[in-house]
């Protein structure tokens, strides 16, 4: 039974990293395809991706966007759940469900009603318009997260902090942030992780100014290449190395 285990184990890994190793392995092919046989090792790909300025002026953009409309998810989520744990109103259980809501809705019908909306109130396809779109669908998320990290045991915190005389703000920032730190790091990153790699909302609501994603689109537009896997080997090392910057650092701290 522990062999049928550890087989299971082995079996599930290979499942889900064996892709992205033949994605990081090709990237270092020489030779103009990404495919077996490996002919050789050479670093050209590389050098040509972090040359091209299309490709890291997408990049910028992705991280921008990823960043701001994450941290705007974060705080409106964060706010959202303090006020609907700290008071119970009548339809709050109504409430949760339409913050929640959006998680159950495809991002291609997110994405074509922010579309035709935007079209009515004048905002053009841009960043702006797809940070907005992301904030849409990570809000959800954020606030799930954080509501479902506050217990009895903040609430009492919360309450005795107002009750010796702590104004709303500092109630929020000086306890219940903290106290909220870990489960606010991991709505952070999420949030940021699901905007730096969505597609179908960027690539409909931008034109000019595009993200990582709809550039990676454009270039597979013109066939396979090494390049692209440069591309998504560099995003997924720096998504490992936030990944273990954070396990080492909050998530580790906030376990002990």
């Amino acid at each position: 039974m522990r062999a049928l285990s550890w087989a299971y184990l082995i079996a599930m890994l290979g499942f889900i990293l064996l892709p992205v190793a033949m994605l990081v392995i090709f990237s270092f092919q020489d030779g103009r395809l990404p495919v077996p046989p490996l002919k050789g090792v050479t670093l050209e790909w590389y050098g040509k991706v972090l040359s091209d300025r299309a490709l890291m002026e997408a990049l910028v953009n992705s991280l921008l966007v990823a960043f701001v409309s994450a941290l705007t998810a974060l705080v409106l989520g964060f706010l959202a759940a303090s006020g609907l744990a700290r008071v119970v109103l009548p339809g709050s259980a109504w409430m949760r469900g339409a913050l929640i809501a959006p998680m159950t809705v495809s991002y291609l019908i997110v994405a074509l009603g922010l579309l035709q909306m935007f079209g009515q109130v004048g905002i053009r396809p841009s960043l702006l318009a797809t940070g907005i779109g992301h904030v849409v669908i990570n809000l959800p998320l954020c606030f799930a997260i954080t509501y479902a990290a506050i217990g009895e045991h903040q609430r009492s915190a919360l309450k005795a902090a107002r009750d010796l005389g702590a104004r709303e703000f500092q109630v929020l920032w000086f306890v219940a942030a903290p106290m909220l730190a870990p489960a606010l790091a991991a709505a952070f990153f999420l949030a940021f992780t699901f905007s730096w790699d969505e597609f179908i909302i960027a690539f409909l609501l931008t034109r000019f100014d595009v993200t990582l994603p709809v550039e990676i689109w454009s270039m597979l537009r013109s066939g396979l290449s090494p390049a692209t896997n440069a591309v998504g080997s560099l995003v997924f090392l720096v998504s490992l190395v936030i990944l273990v910057a954070l396990e080492l650092t909050l998530f580790r701290k906030g376990a002990k």
